[in-house]
């Protein structure tokens, strides 16, 4: 049965329709990260960047150096969508996004995240056998199927990430309504909808549809009666998401799965008329199966697992955010810190407290108040800085509060503690973490 249902060959007409809306909105978020500014912002004007901790070697590009980096990668998503020399383009992206993501943190977000696993896919689908320059060069590279297992990854992939999402919604901040009106609160000046954004009634059903729709979605797509209706329903969310919050390609990327879910017939009618039905035979037996199969059970383990991390570190991941990323947890909470980092001379005991404005921009030294990670990191930089002009020093978070979904500010950080001589445990409770103190 499992090699019927991975290895069966299909119609790819939608792998090939998702290739070109893939490398369309590719290209798309990598020139508009340059356009809108977030490439400056994020990458450019910083005097350095949050980089995931154990990565500091990976770091930005000097001067404009970051504008070409982005330039490159939104060449690779046309090369993408048009096929051209295609393994190499995608497999390029994936490497380049990935790095990108990975130096620095300030601008985190979940959807970065996915991006960089949809590509990282990309590497491995036959996803340019049909229109494509590839093909029209080597005609011999065309086919008009792909194996099953291609189509299941995406969907599982899919049904991964709703499923977490809706999940970890289900907590009494989202549940009370009160995070969502914390989204909304800073929405109230948006042209003809803001006062709207802003009513009781309208929250109660953002929070309830955000949680069915991440729940029921794939399960939905999947089956025939409810596909159009959950097509619809997908097609309304996705598009309040991308004016409300503004997110990117993220809303435009969802929808282009969803042509995973229909029946090859429909996606040819639409896209691609021209192209030659394929009928489903019988499973092929190549003689890389068995390390398809083996690669795609490590995958989806770790994909099940890495969400659910945080349930095995002490103390609530609302609270210390450890466990937070790479899991899923979107949009789930607003935090907000109050801290003074305490530099003091190890050799004569002289004090100063550190001027975030002269070592971080305005979107870095709120991360730093409220974020241990962050507050861990800047200890290191303020450590490495001085040592630089020969100075040892100690860093305290001293007055160390933060608020988290709009509860009165509470101690954070322990005050006592050498955040400079700290080590960092990726999958271990921190104790220099005050207890939680969350109703």
């Amino acid at each position: 049965m499992l090699n019927q249902l991975l290895f069966k060959r299909i119609d790819n007409s939608s792998l090939i329709v998702f290739r070109i809306f893939f490398g369309i909105l590719v290209a798309c978020e990598c020139y508009g990260a340059i356009l809108t500014g977030w490439v400056k912002r994020t990458l450019i004007d910083p005097q350095f960047t949050f980089n995931f901790i154990g990565l500091d070697w990976l770091q930005p590009l000097q001067g404009n150096g970051m504008y070409i980096y982005f330039l490159v990668m939104g060449t690779l998503g046309i090369m993408i969508a048009i096929g051209y020399k295609y393994r190499f383009a995608v497999l390029s992206f994936t490497l380049l996004w990935t790095a990108v993501y990975l130096m620095q943190k300030t601008a985190y977000n979940n959807h970065y995240y996915l991006l960089i696993l949809v590509s990282g896919f990309m590497c491995f689908f036959p996803a340019n056998r049909y229109c494509s320059l590839d093909v029209k060069l080597n005609p011999s590279k065309k086919q008009n199927h792909m194996p099953n297992w291609v189509k299941w990854t995406i969907v599982l992939q899919l049904f991964i990430v709703y499923t977490y999402a809706s999940v970890a919604k289900m907590y009494g901040d989202w549940l009370d309504f009160g995070m969502i009106k914390i989204l909304m609160a800073g929405k109230a000046d948006y042209f003809l909808i803001g006062d709207l954004l802003q009513e009781p009634w309208l929250h109660k059903i953002v929070g309830i549809c955000g949680i069915l729709f991440d729940l029921l979605l794939v399960p939905a797509l999947l089956w025939k009666p409810t596909r159009k209706w959950a097509f619809f329903a997908s097609i309304f969310f996705h598009l309040f998401n991308a004016i409300v919050f503004q997110i990117g390609i993220f809303p435009f990327l969802s929808l282009a799965f969803t042509v995973f879910f229909f029946e090859p017939q429909t996606i040819r009618n639409i896209f691609l008329k021209s192209k030659t039905v394929y009928t489903e035979g019988e499973p092929e037996n190549p003689s890389y199966k068995s390390i398809i199969l083996l690669g795609f059970g490590i995958y989806f383990l770790v994909q099940l697992l890495l969400p659910i991390r945080h349930y095995f570190i002490k103390d609530h991941v609302l609270w210390t955010e450890e466990g937070h990323r790479l899991s899923w947890r979107m949009m789930l909470r607003s935090r907000s810190g109050k801290a003074n980092f305490k530099i003091v001379n190890n050799e004569n005991g002289n004090f100063t407290f550190a001027n975030l404005d002269q070592y971080l921009t305005k979107k870095q030294s709120p991360k730093v108040a409220a974020y241990p990670d962050f507050a861990w990191q800047f200890a290191q930089y303020l450590k490495k800085e001085h040592a630089k002009r020969g100075e040892d020093i100690s860093v305290f978070a001293v007055d160390s509060r933060i608020s988290i979904n709009g509860r009165p500010y509470l101690p954070f950080l322990d005050p006592k503690v050498d955040l400079a001589k700290e080590e960092w445990n990726h999958l271990e409770h921190h104790e220099w973490i005050l207890p939680s103190q969350l109703e």
